[in-house]
């Protein structure tokens, strides 16, 4: 992962989830998109005749670029009936073993169609944090998952399970976040190697799910 894709996923109604970028570098792009930076104030004075004059302050909101969502999904062929991979995704605080940049998922206990989500990745030689807060809408059973992000990194996504045979099934997942409109060429073209790391998570859970279906059976 480069550090340009640091850039686009977070934009700027994120950056008080990234620690380790300075927010100075991620705003950089877009302050010369516009020549120089933006005021955060405009002093104006005024005058009647050249006898009065006054000095006050206009607040001005920083530059709020326009969001798009960008799209990434992920298919494979699992040797595990839908029934059994569906019973394995829905346990939410098991994908890190096989999300490869999810650090943890913690559902929480007074509401548990809550859960906070942490994503953790190492570019060049650094720690990179994002945390949101999802929530799980209301599943399909042994279909679809699908979340959406309420607070934090914006994002939502759903896995579906398709049946192949009685013991095995296809499981696409698909997930879409925000990127600043004028980041979009950055996003699209990382979009492979997004989608690489999905494919690669849904590698690792087709192992967990069948370890899943052994033990299920000796229950």
């Amino acid at each position: 992962m480069a550090a340009a894709m640091v850039a686009f996923i977070s934009g700027p109604s994120s950056l008080s989830h990234l620690r380790a970028v300075p927010k100075q570098a991620l705003l950089h792009p877009l302050r010369t998109f516009f020549s120089k930076p933006y005021p955060n104030n405009l002093f104006l004075r005024s005058s009647s005749n050249g006898i009065r004059r006054r000095s006050f302050f206009i607040p001005i909101r920083p530059f709020s670029p326009v969001m798009e969502w960008q799209d990434c999904s992920a298919k494979l062929d699992i040797d595990v009936p839908c029934s059994i991979a569906f019973q394995c995704y829905s346990d939410r605080e098991s994908i890190p073993k096989w999300m490869p940049f999810i650090s943890s998922v913690k559902v929480l206990k007074d509401k548990p169609a809550l859960s906070r989500w942490s994503l953790k990745y190492e570019v060049l030689g650094r720690d990179v944090e994002f945390s949101w807060l999802a929530r799980n809408m209301q599943p399909i059973p042994n279909q679809k998952i699908h979340w959406r992000s309420l607070e934090g990194l914006p994002n939502r996504g759903a896995v579906r399970f398709f049946p192949k045979g009685p013991s095995s099934c296809s499981v696409e997942m698909s997930i879409s976040y925000e990127v600043p409109q004028i980041l979009v060429p950055v996003a699209s073209a990382l979009k492979p190697l997004l989608e690489s790391l999905l494919l690669n998570g849904l590698e690792r859970f087709a192992n967990v799910a069948k370890d899943y279906q052994k033990k299920t059976s000796l229950r």
